[in-house]
């Protein structure tokens, strides 16, 4: 697939012996933990860091998911999700076409499930409620590119929705990422490849109606996030060139309408993939891979954007690291970036006026890893 310059990471050995030999729980002054998945396509698995109340993290274990990897980048965000009453992680296997589940325990993870995700190469999930849904992105040439949901059981095993799997625009879309509004009733895709963005009606059954087309503000919608009042903002690669990526901002309605409020505020920076919002949704933050960056805007009671700093460059992740995926802590106050260049993970202190501060303390991963969550 396409835009090569959002899917930094290639295949390698799994060099984790380190991990492997670590206790699955760290104990101590941990606070939380970080969740990444190594992706890794002879058996992927779950890796786990425990966190400080720093935000510094520490290996505390490794977790088979019993699906397979690519070992490539999979070109989405939300490829791991942690439901918000940190009961259930759910973690998809884009080389076995599956989802597996977890459940989150003081001593660790225990997998609980593991179902086919109703399509092929799942890359992308979302929870709401007891509902899952995923965003299948096709195999082969000519292999419709899907969402399909399922309900999620109190002991955390997936049962299928019949009806729920609708198409996207087309095949080979180059779909990035699925998410829920704030009240689980719309779901949004976003497409690279077609410039895209698309919505989705969820129905009191939890059924998904057909896709409402909606043309983005920008080029190469990627990775985005859901704020206050269900403003949706949405990363624009802009298919990788110098310094021309943006972000753009959205009003989501109940009917799955889509209204632009700020269209393709540069970030001055190449390859703005991953987006995020702040707790407070006052900050939004977009992770530059092609710059070593992260942009952060304000957000306005109106979903207006303003980058925060001129240069485009709130937080820097370093030379060479090519930034991916983030997650930021319960409390606010730690992002966390998953670096595909350097195979690290990366922490930064939140700010009060939503500047970032490096910590200096990364960690490493392998290189095929994948998706972030943080509890």
């Amino acid at each position: 697939m396409s835009n090569a310059f959002c899917k930094v990471g290639a295949a390698s050995g799994l060099v984790l012996a380190s991990l492997m030999s670590l206790s699955a729980h760290a104990g101590g002054d941990s606070i939380g933990a970080v969740y990444t998945m190594s992706n890794a396509a002879e058996g992927n698995s779950v890796l786990v860091f425990d966190r400080d109340l720093g935000g510094k993290l520490t290996p505390a274990g490794e977790f088979d998911t019993g699906g397979l990897g690519t070992g490539t980048g999979l070109g989405n965000q939300g490829a791991v999700i942690i439901d918000p009453a940190n009961r259930w992680l759910f973690i998809v296997n884009a080389g076995s076409d599956d989802i597996s589940v977890f459940a989150v325990g003081e001593d660790g993870l225990t997998l609980v499930d593991r179902e086919h995700s109703g399509g092929e190469r799942p890359i992308s999930l979302t929870y709401s409620g007891n509902l899952l849904y995923v965003l299948n992105a096709g195999g082969a040439v000519g292999t419709a590119d899907s969402i399909t949901g399922f309900t999620v059981g109190a002991d955390g095993v997936l049962t299928p929705i019949p009806g729920s799997t609708q198409s996207l625009s087309d095949a080979n879309t180059g779909p990035a990422q699925i998410s829920f509004n704030a009240d689980g009733d719309v779901l949004v895709v976003t497409e690279k490849a077609t410039n895209l963005i698309l919505t989705f009606t969820v129905d009191s059954n939890g059924v998904a109606g057909p896709a409402n087309i909606h043309v983005s503000s920008g080029t190469t919608p990627f990775g985005f996030a859901i704020g206050k009042r269900d403003q949706v903002i949405v990363s624009e690669a802009a298919g990788g060139a110098p310094d021309q990526s943006s972000a753009s901002s959205y009003q989501l309605g109940e009917d799955g309408s889509l209204a632009a409020i700020s269209s393709s505020v540069g970030t001055t920076e190449t390859a703005a993939c991953w987006a995020i919002v702040s707790n407070d949704g006052r900050f939004t933050y977009t992770t530059n891979t092609g710059s070593g960056s992260i942009s952060g805007y304000s957000i306005d009671f109106d979903g207006s954007l303003t980058l925060l700093d001129a240069d485009g460059r709130t937080g820097n992740t370093g030379k060479d690291t090519g930034p991916l995926d983030m997650a930021l802590s319960n409390d606010g106050r730690n992002l966390y970036t998953l670096n595909g260049r350097s195979d690290t993970i990366g922490v930064f202190r939140v700010k009060d006026k939503g500047g970032l501060a490096s910590l200096n303390s990364h960690i490493d991963v392998p290189a095929s890893a994948n998706g972030l969550a943080v509890r």
